[in-house]
């Protein structure tokens, strides 16, 4: 599908590292392996043939009832439509796997770098996201 889109631009459109206080940023720390990585993709079309797509990448911990912290990174990334016959079946695969698969490595790094900058030295991420089984 490589040939039936180019991206034009990819930014990051909106980010938000939240640690209220010392002792979040503890407690954060020693429940890290707790945090799940959640993932939304939205898009929508622009002129030209042109779609923008955000990806939103979540990091939080599902058990606290009370917030610690939060971390959020909306990542914009413009295409351009090669294909002026794509069927939508096809447009939605590049959207939502295709791209998705490419600029996942790049967008992963940016956002792990920022969160170990902002008091998390020694975070990993779990396993990584397949967005082909995801797709599917």
């Amino acid at each position: 599908m490589e040939n039936k889109y180019k991206i034009i631009v990819s930014y990051i459109q909106d980010l938000s590292v939240e640690i209220p206080s010392p002792e979040s940023l503890l407690t954060i720390r020693n429940t890290i392996p707790e945090f799940q990585m959640k993932v939304d993709i939205n898009s929508k079309p622009l002129k030209k043939k042109m779609i923008e797509v955000i990806t939103t990448l979540n990091y939080a911990n599902p058990n606290k009832k009370k917030e610690t912290g939060y971390f959020q990174i909306k990542y914009a990334t413009v295409i351009d439509i090669l294909d002026l016959k794509i069927k939508k079946n096809e447009l939605e695969k590049i959207v939502l796997c295709d791209l998705q698969t490419k600029i996942y490595p790049d967008l992963e790094t940016k956002f792990l770098t920022i969160l170990k900058n902002s008091g998390l030295p020694d975070l990993k991420f779990g396993k990584k996201i397949d967005f082909e089984e995801l797709y599917k």
